[in-house]
């Protein structure tokens, strides 16, 4: 009995952990499997008080629930493992893309008011851009379009105050220096009009680095205007009134992740 007793103590352990581990998961753990957030976001978020653990506020990530039986909230709204949800938005300006503003701006979240469920932005647009912006609640889909080594080009239509020459789009096109030592990728530019005072052109890119478009204006001097995202992968924006949202289905979902010809790989409209 000696030689049996710790093998069963040892089996005893392994179920009661194999059981706990399926029906008991930390706090991060369960928003992130819900594809509320990344892991380290949901933590974030738990921190600062944003989640609800059977109606009170648990400020630690690694607090332990029981899965499909505790009522967890975040930010006032349910969650749970549902249906991937996919959402373009055509945003307008002024308002920022986050949860929260400090100074009282209006938010995307303020547009999304019907919807009662929770998505996440994919990327942002600064307040002052308008135009397409994604959100989904699917971490996965988040990762893959936002992954630098998927190269999907992201156009905007660009109004710079001045006229457009033959060097600027080349220097857009080619790569330039928008402060702090960084270099942008390939881009392709096709003017669109052109009036005594302004420029209307389309700008392709395939970087997500802070600001960019703005940044590459300002580097040749022709400060930029009016900014707005027109279309992600093959994904238009097309009619979509401001301020309005559409659900996405899964061929809007492709085209979002068609990388197609990359900057550099196709010669200027």
């Amino acid at each position: 009995m000696g030689n049996g007793q710790p093998g069963a103590i040892r089996s005893s352990s392994k179920l009661v952990s194999f059981l706990v581990s399926k029906t008991h998961l930390t706090l991060d753990r369960v928003l992130s499997r819900a594809g509320a957030a990344s892991r380290s976001t949901s933590r974030q978020w738990i921190e600062e008080g944003r989640v609800k653990v059977n109606g009170k506020v648990i400020r630690d990530p690694d607090h332990w629930v029981e899965h499909g039986r505790d009522a967890i909230h975040l930010d006032g709204l349910p969650v749970r493992a549902e249906k991937k949800l996919y959402i373009a938005l055509n945003k307008p300006t002024g308002v920022v893309t986050s949860h929260g503003d400090r100074q009282g701006r209006s938010t995307v979240y303020d547009l999304l008011k019907t919807l009662n469920r929770w998505v996440f932005p994919v990327g942002r647009l600064d307040m002052d851009t308008s135009g397409l912006l994604i959100l989904t609640n699917d971490t996965a889909f988040n990762e893959r379009l936002l992954n630098p080594v998927s190269k999907i080009p992201k156009t905007y239509y660009v109004k710079v105050a001045g006229s457009m020459e033959p060097e600027h789009y080349r220097a857009l096109e080619s790569g330039l220096d928008i402060g702090d030592g960084e270099i942008t990728g390939p881009a392709v530019a096709r003017e669109v009009r052109r009036s005594d005072k302004n420029t209307w052109f389309e700008l392709t890119i395939t970087e997500g680095r802070n600001r960019q478009v703005r940044r590459m204006c300002e580097a040749i001097e022709r400060p930029v205007r009016k900014l707005v995202r027109i279309r992600i992968g093959a994904y238009e924006l097309g009619p979509l009134p401001v301020g309005s949202f559409v659900a996405l289905g899964p061929a809007d979902l492709r085209q979002l992740l068609d990388a197609g010809p990359r900057p550099g790989e196709t010669d200027s409209i």
